[in-house]
């Protein structure tokens, strides 16, 4: 069976266009209890699930959240705005970083802007870096179509066909898989570098 490229890399480019956010005054503007904040961020992220079955967040991924140190506390059992986006952040971060890089990465968003009383609000971070984020979509797409292209041109040598195809595919993925790869290692040395700060202090 033939593999139509084509239509996976618009398949991707068409999902990319629909890539938003949470924004901070679609939060409820009261504190809420675990089961309500489960189901806010399940309404919000199910289109996000690459299965059915797969679960945005659950009372122990709360729990162990809090454990490690990456969201503060419950007050009274219930949950503020500003849990909120942490937790949003947190859903983010857990899918290419370790528990305590995220614990690293959110220390100074919990030490200095949970609390309200810091020089800007929390909200206002996360929508700006939010904000940040959408106008990479663009220039992503720009660089996932090229990926596409380059991978077209493998193994040229090899006679057109399925094998042929399979191959640019892999050869498509494993582009993609590489600028994963960098960024991530980029991030991690970032994150050592602030970890190796805060041992200083």
């Amino acid at each position: 069976m033939k593999i139509d490229t084509n239509d996976i890399l618009n398949s991707i480019l068409e999902s990319l266009d629909h890539v938003d956010y949470i924004r901070p005054e679609e939060i409820p503007n009261i504190e809420l209890y675990m089961d309500q904040v489960t189901t806010f961020m399940d309404n919000h992220y199910s289109s996000t699930k690459r299965y059915s079955e797969d679960k945005i967040l659950t009372k122990t991924m709360i729990n162990n959240y809090t454990k490690n140190n990456l969201l503060p506390p419950s007050v009274k059992k219930k949950y503020s705005r500003e849990h909120m986006l942490l937790l949003i952040l947190i859903y983010y971060f857990k899918n290419i970083l370790s528990i305590k890089d995220i614990e690293t990465v959110l220390q100074p968003l919990r030490e200095k802007y949970f609390s309200g009383n810091g020089p800007v609000q929390l909200s206002d971070i996360y929508k700006e870096v939010c904000e940040l984020e959408k106008s990479r979509i663009a220039p992503m797409k720009a660089s996932v179509k090229e990926a596409y292209e380059k991978s077209q041109s493998a193994f040229s040598d090899m006679s057109e066909g399925e094998d042929q195809d399979e191959l640019k595919l892999f050869a498509f993925i494993c582009s993609l898989s590489f600028d994963v790869y960098l960024k991530k290692m980029m991030i991690e040395k970032i994150i050592d570098e602030l970890a190796a700060k805060d041992k200083d202090k």
